[in-house]
């Protein structure tokens, strides 16, 4: 198959991985129980980064069928890169996999979890789809085809989930972030000085801070960038986190409207190239309705650069 794919065979490719990742949903589901019933669990990087053996288990389930299904087709995995099976990014179809975003949520029985199934072409993601089976909430879009949310009981929904309402400023914003697995002194000073600033009244003596609305926390990446798409967050901020945590989300949020960009110096040209996907920094603004003074597009980008001349520029371990 050439590696530009056409509209149609997106679209069937698009049937076959929704059907792989609620079936990943179900192994997902199994490993939660098994947890709550041993209370086993394997130690991975830090305390706060578990995972079990389901993590290896779903990759291995999605990557055999899917490399059944697709055979011409490469594949990058968490799990697999990891144990060193590494795979360089080319203009090739590439299904790019989190077999389980969220896993200290999947471990503690927070019900924020998802598999994440990218597919990468022309060295940028086509094709996303994301599966929380605790909630029976599925994201999925195609380039060019919008970007949907389908749950329990309900038709699927186009996203944004509402009309894009304006964000005049970071004060009126509900902003994603996540402290990571990385606890080092230096991180854990970068993102705390960071979120300070967010989330601090300059009035009370909080330099250079925000007061935005609030901040918040899913524990997951992938389903932190489905928010933002469906319209409940208004950004997210994340740096550190791996191709695989994002291709499946970004684009499902460029296909709701939302501008995604890369590090503080990236163009806002909402371009999800390697640089961008390999680049370990990431940031998505949810699609802004147009005023009358500023379209849409115009103040995303406004916001992203107000937003990173608020934030820390550092480098993940």
């Amino acid at each position: 198959m050439a590696s530009t794919l056409s509209p149609a065979e997106l679209n069937e490719i698009l049937h076959f991985t929704v059907a792989l990742a609620r079936k990943a949903g179900a192994l997902i589901l199994e490993g939660s129980e098994a947890i709550r019933a041993s209370g086993a669990m394997d130690e991975k990087k830090n305390s706060v980064d578990l995972v079990t053996e389901y993590d290896v288990r779903v990759e291995e389930l999605v990557k055999s069928e899917l490399s059944a299904k697709y055979p011409s087709f490469k594949f990058i995995g968490e799990e697999s890169y990891a144990a060193g099976a590494r795979t360089s990014l080319t203009d090739e179809p590439t299904f790019c996999v989190d077999p389980i975003d969220g896993t200290t949520n999947f471990v503690h029985g927070f019900p924020a979890v998802c598999v994440s199934i990218g597919l990468i072409s022309g060295r940028r993601p086509v094709l996303g789809v994301l599966y929380n089976p605790f909630l029976d909430q599925l994201y999925s879009a195609v380039k060019g085809g919008g970007a949907y949310l389908t749950q329990r009981g309900l038709p699927p929904a186009r996203l944004p989930l509402a009309k894009p309402r304006p964000l005049p400023s970071l004060s009126q914003a509900l902003i994603g972030i996540e402290w990571g697995s990385d606890r080092s002194a230096d991180m854990v000073n970068h993102k705390g000085e960071s979120f300070k600033r967010l989330a601090g009244n300059p009035a009370e003596g909080v330099v250079g801070g925000r007061m935005a609305h609030s901040l918040r926390s899913l524990g997951s990446a992938a389903l932190n960038f489905g928010m933002v798409a469906q319209g409940g967050l208004d950004l997210y901020w994340e740096i550190g986190c791996w191709p695989w945590d994002i291709c499946a989300g970004s684009i499902i949020a460029q296909e709701a409207g939302c501008l995604v960009a890369g590090s503080h110096n990236s163009p806002l040209d909402n371009d999800v190239n390697q640089d961008v996907l390999e680049g370990r920094k990431y940031i998505v603004i949810r699609a802004i309705g147009d005023s009358e003074t500023e379209k849409g597009v115009d103040a995303q980008k406004r916001l992203i650069k107000e937003f990173y001349a608020t934030v820390d520029d550092f480098e993940p371990k």
